[in-house]
């Protein structure tokens, strides 16, 4: 047999095997979103060598409530706690999720680029070569909302992600969800250096018409400065959708 029909016939298991893989090493969330209809868009943030793949493959992890909890009591300690387990052990997760996925693909005859899941490449336009959002907006594993974080109809915000961009012929999942934040205005209201303007999501709008990406840039280096730790996070803290029942007395819908 030669090594296309082998190839061919490893791919007939290939979609169901790679979501096992991610949570077999700990997503919460997997989807596979078609990139095409957002080809311009990621054209122009990462350039041709990022928008050559057709496919992304998007990962998630959930935070732990406890931790997302400590949010609002805003000492140095409670921000070292919630910047380690909340951000630098998922995000370390999450990268070794998707290598392991990328070197399946690869292993299978299929290109694939693992996206870090946190690293910013650009400091000017405060971005990375691609967004995770973007790809788990399009596998259909929720809505951008009002913060610009990816909302989970079960989770809310509260969930970290990666990517891998690929050529593999894998199933798309979903279709982009439309907002429901409605007239819920509660990550506009918390953030401390209001920079959100309570615009709904339209991918036709560039990112500056909601959020003001500087204004919190900045906020991160006055607590540097401040406390020697940089962490926020109350519009996520703040989104009713996810929220525990009980907490400041806002429940979840």
């Amino acid at each position: 047999m030669n090594r296309r029909a082998t190839l061919l016939i490893m791919s007939s298991d290939l979609d169901p095997f790679i979501r096992s893989l991610a949570c077999s090493l700990g997503a919460d969330y997997y989807g596979v979103a078609d990139l095409g209809p957002a080809r311009d868009f990621i054209l122009g943030q990462g350039g041709e060598r990022i928008a050559r793949y057709p496919r992304a493959i998007s990962i998630g992890m959930r935070m732990q409530d406890d931790l997302v909890d400590l949010v609002p009591d805003g000492d140095a300690e409670t921000a070292i706690i919630y910047r380690h387990n909340g951000y630098e052990v998922v995000n370390q997760i999450l990268d070794q999720v998707a290598f392991r996925v990328a070197q399946e693909l690869q292993g299978r005859g299929h290109h694939a680029f693992p996206v870090p899941a946190s690293r910013r490449t650009d400091d000017t336009e405060i971005r990375s070569v691609f967004s995770h959002k973007l790809a788990a907006h399009r596998a259909g594993l929720g809505w951008i909302g009002k913060s610009c974080l990816l909302v989970t109809p079960d989770h809310g915000p509260r969930a970290r992600w990666v990517s891998v961009l690929t050529d593999a012929p894998l199933v798309v999942t979903g279709a982009p969800m439309e907002p429901r934040c409605g007239n819920c205005t509660a990550c506009v209201d918390i953030c401390p250096k209001g920079a959100f303007t309570d615009r709904i999501f339209d991918p036709e709008e560039p990112r500056e018409a909601r959020f003001d990406a500087a204004a919190c840039d900045r906020y991160f280096r006055e607590m540097e400065l401040e406390k020697g730790v940089a962490v926020c996070g109350l519009c996520l803290y703040a989104c009713p959708y996810g929220r525990r029942q009980g907490v400041s007395g806002l429940e979840k819908r």
